[in-house]
């Protein structure tokens, strides 16, 4: 069974009298250990598939499932649920606590779990740990580098187990020798058995996925699996 089903997805949007359709009629499978990029130029969809498969967004018609719950007719403490449940987001400008340091800021989606201190300050750690910020636990995010920071989001995302790993434009802010460390770690997340999810505008970035889908005009314009680096995206 796929983890994530969508069946004619549409989002539209009125502006004045003209309908904007960012998604149009959206038809796509993702499985368990898929590495997958969404790539495409401003105004393609990307961002709104993001917003839809994170469920920060309703879609206007179609059907959502995801790892086998019927979602786009969910409430919004429902959809909060399904959100820190299955869904572990890495995001662009990072997204950390400012006054918090490494460890509270993974800890962070632990509390909404019932989870004791002990074992969040446990599990956080140990995400730390797996992302190479096991001795920057008491550091706070204007102590850290740029890179440093997106493994802090990298290990909060992680700390849940979540079912997918959704990435937007996740090196957008990085330098190009951090850019590759951190897709490097993405890499090995692949390798270990997540299931990644990258929206993205750079082919480089796309380069690292198995597979790519092209975006344009609200649609699925390309959708191939392909070998790392051998990737030629058609426009």
């Amino acid at each position: 069974m796929a983890l994530i089903q969508l069946q004619g997805i549409t989002k539209y949007y009125e502006m004045g009298s003209q309908v904007v359709k960012a998604l149009d009629g959206i038809d796509i499978e993702v499985l368990k250990n898929d590495y997958l990029a969404f790539i495409g130029s401003s105004g393609s969809g990307k961002s709104t598939m993001l917003n839809i498969l994170g469920c920060l967004d309703k879609p206007t018609d179609g059907q959502y499932h995801l790892n086998g719950t019927n979602v786009e007719n969910l409430d919004q403490n429902e959809l909060s649920e399904i959100r820190n449940k299955e869904i572990g987001f890495i995001f662009q400008s990072f997204n950390l606590l400012p006054r918090a340091n490494a460890l509270g800021n993974v800890m962070q989606p632990l509390i909404y779990r019932n989870i004791g201190l002990k074992q969040r300050k446990q599990v956080a750690m140990e995400a730390l740990e797996r992302v190479g910020l096991g001795d920057r636990t008491d550091h706070l995010p204007n102590q850290l580098s740029g890179g440093q920071r997106q493994r802090v989001a990298i290990a909060r995302a992680l700390v849940t187990h979540p079912s997918i790993l959704l990435a937007d434009e996740p090196t957008g802010n990085l330098d190009s020798r951090t850019t590759i460390e951190i897709m490097q770690l993405f890499d090995e997340l692949h390798a270990e058995g997540h299931t990644l999810i990258v929206v993205t505008h750079e082919d480089e970035i796309a380069q690292h996925c198995q597979r790519i889908v092209e975006m344009k005009d609200g649609k699925i314009f390309n959708d191939q699996v392909v070998e790392k680096g051998t990737a030629e995206l058609t426009s």
